[in-house]
């Protein structure tokens, strides 16, 4: 395991706006074609805005090492979306402000980013722009804010340490995604792959989902009851909550009603319905959600059965939309084909290995998260 050292920085800061400087490279030859966009969450992802008939070359050139931020509702998002671009180039809306670092001899672009992603950085972004119009951060109280800047062999050695840990977390979601494909090959060539529902093998039979789980529908507690500092227990409230295979706590409440168990299933009841997650722990849940126990003590067999049910929660109904939401009684009455419990058993033996080995390698991306958070912590210090 990666220890973080600890990072010993000089109290002295400097003015970011002495470090970097603006650019704004436009897409006038249209050589350019890759359109981005940027998330709160600090990274770029294809752009889904519809540019048919727009004119491209206004919009701007990002390469590599350059950087693209947003200033609008800072205060108000709590967050700066700002990201540092690794790929070739690519163009983006004229709306967002870009830079780049001015010297990289004195100050590395990747450390720089590293600053950008630490908490403190975003409340402190957040303080300034609450006198800006709509919670928006001014260009030059942006450059105003301060930033430590140690030596460049520092700098070198910080971004080393947090790029290992980036390596070793990417690693592990790969492993995850190669574990995850075997579980569910398996479970479709064993009950998917060339099962007719009209001429089941012996001892199959068709029901329903409620044949196969218990389950129980999310109640939200009240609103004063939530809270962010972790006080009372996790609660879930829909989608937005989800990770990869588990949740990502976000809300607490000290008045929590409805539960889910270690291990259930939860599954999103409204809109996008169907999306599945597993609880790592026991939790309140929400009236976004439901959850699904196995009345036989096949949990592993019930989540791949639930993947397989994505397509059926995803339908769009006779005007082109999909289902906003599922209620108890529908959810209770999904048709499913039901195996042998034999067959379950089985299968559950098999994906129970693969299913242990995910949640370690989980468990693992959760502790690696943790020291990046850390180190991102005493870049400050």
């Amino acid at each position: 395991m990666t220890i973080v050292k600890a990072i010993k920085l000089k109290n002295e800061t400097h003015r970011l706006g002495d470090y970097i400087r603006e650019v704004n490279v436009r897409n006038r030859e249209l050589k350019v074609t890759r359109l981005v966009g940027l998330t709160i969450d600090k990274a770029f992802i294809p752009s889904v805005a519809n540019v048919i008939g727009t004119d491209l070359s206004n919009y701007k050139v990002i390469r590599r090492e350059q950087f693209a931020c947003s200033l609008m509702q800072v205060s108000r998002d709590g967050k700066m979306p700002v990201a540092m671009f690794d790929d070739d180039e690519a163009i983006m809306s004229p709306a967002y402000p870009m830079f780049e670092v001015v010297d990289k001899s004195r100050l590395l672009p990747q450390y720089l980013m590293m600053w950008f992603s630490r908490k403190e950085f975003d409340r402190e972004a957040s303080y300034y722009a609450v006198g800006g119009v709509r919670g928006s951060l001014e260009w030059g109280d942006f450059c105003n804010m301060q930033l430590p800047v140690p030596s460049i062999d520092r700098q070198r050695e910080i971004v080393s340490e947090y790029e290992t840990l980036t390596r070793r977390i990417r690693l592990n979601e790969q492993m995850i995604e190669k574990l995850e494909a075997t579980a569910q090959a398996l479970y479709r060539h064993t009950f998917v792959a060339n099962i007719d529902k009209q001429n089941l093998p012996d001892g199959w039979r068709m029901g329903t989902l409620s044949d196969l789980a218990n389950i129980t529908m999310g109640q939200s507690p009240d609103g004063e009851t939530y809270n962010m500092e972790g006080e009372g227990m996790i609660f879930y409230q829909g989608r937005a909550d989800f990770g990869n295979r588990f949740p990502t706590p976000r809300v607490y409440t000290t008045d929590p009603t409805r539960y889910a168990k270690e291990g259930d299933l939860l599954l999103s009841v409204r809109a996008p319905v169907g999306d599945i997650n597993i609880a790592p722990h026991n939790c309140c849940i929400g009236r976004g959600l439901a959850a699904l126990r196995s009345k036989n003590h096949c949990q592993s067999y019930l989540f791949y059965q639930m993947l397989e049910l994505e397509q059926v929660f995803n339908i769009s109904d006779d005007d082109g939309t999909v289902f906003g939401s599922i209620n108890k009684d529908d959810l209770y009455n999904i048709e499913v084909v039901i195996p042998t419990t034999q067959e379950m058993f089985l299968f559950e033996r098999q994906a129970s290995v693969i299913d242990r080995e995910i949640k370690i390698k989980d468990k693992e991306i959760n502790i690696l998260t943790e020291l990046q958070s850390l180190l991102l912590a005493k870049m400050g210090q």
